[in-house]
């Protein structure tokens, strides 16, 4: 009989296997290894933009009129600098109010006491006048600290980042005023591929092109973030300007030229 197709093809390669010459202790040669997939965060430029340290949003403490607003949008400030001074007339009146029932207050304790060194009054009636000397003196302090909130400070040095009420404007607590940021230092926050926490280290040292100046700047890694993004294997990275430079503002973007070694 016949071999079937399948076994005649069979022995046919079985044959020539055997007949392949054979060299011990050669290795074959291996195939070569297909390389890792590069992962999206490393097919595209790492973006970053500039963020100043510190920021915040200064609010109206009191309701009142603005009666002066002492810095301009865009204008620099030193720390401890009066930047908005509110009418407060009317506090100012409520604390010569209470001052004179304070006055009042401390006479009657001080009458009481020589009374009652005489016996001539009641214990109940001495604490009693001895508390509203108390109370007074209380109205006083919080009148003074009401005051105190009729001027705002600045907080840092900076610069005013944008105005947000006007001088004669009545304003109540907790209404936005002045939006202001300390650019002395300027930061920079962008995400890079988790590999590359291999060899990444704080203090590290790269530039970064700045879009609207056309210039490279000299920058180092601040902070490296505390965990890292499963679904896109990145993790973040907090960096600063190494050096003083006039022409860099906040909010201005560019390329991080950072690459492996």
């Amino acid at each position: 009989m016949f071999a079937s197709p399948v076994r005649y093809r069979f022995a046919i390669a079985m044959s020539l296997l055997a007949l392949a010459p054979f060299t011990p202790g050669l290795a074959q040669p291996a195939a070569p290894a297909a390389a890792a997939p590069r992962s999206a965060i490393e097919k595209q430029d790492i973006r970053a933009q500039l963020a100043p340290r510190r920021y915040t949003t200064l609010a109206a403490e009191v309701g009142a009129k603005i009666n002066r607003i002492e810095v301009a949008e865009g204008a620099r400030f030193r720390a401890g600098q009066t930047l908005v001074i509110f009418d407060c007339s009317l506090q100012q009146a409520q604390l010569q109010k209470v001052k004179a029932a304070l006055a009042a207050a401390d006479q009657t304790y001080s009458a009481n006491k020589r009374l009652a060194e005489l016996n001539s009054i009641s214990k109940l009636e001495l604490e009693v006048s001895q508390a509203e000397a108390n109370k007074a003196r209380a109205d006083v302090s919080y009148m003074n600290i009401s005051l105190d909130k009729c001027r705002i400070p600045a907080p840092f040095n900076g610069r005013v980042a944008e105005q947000r009420a006007r001088e004669q404007q009545f304003v109540q607590p907790g209404q936005a005023l002045l939006d202001i940021l300390d650019d002395s230092v300027l930061e920079l926050d962008f995400i890079v591929p988790s590999k590359w926490l291999a060899w990444l280290r704080p203090n590290q040292k790269f530039q970064v092109a700045i879009d609207e100046t056309g210039k490279s700047y000299p920058a180092k890694v601040l902070r490296i973030g505390a965990r890292v993004d499963p679904i896109s294997q990145s993790v973040k990275l907090t960096a600063t300007i190494d050096g003083q430079f006039d022409e860099l503002m906040a909010g201005m973007s560019g390329k991080v030229l950072i690459a492996p070694p």
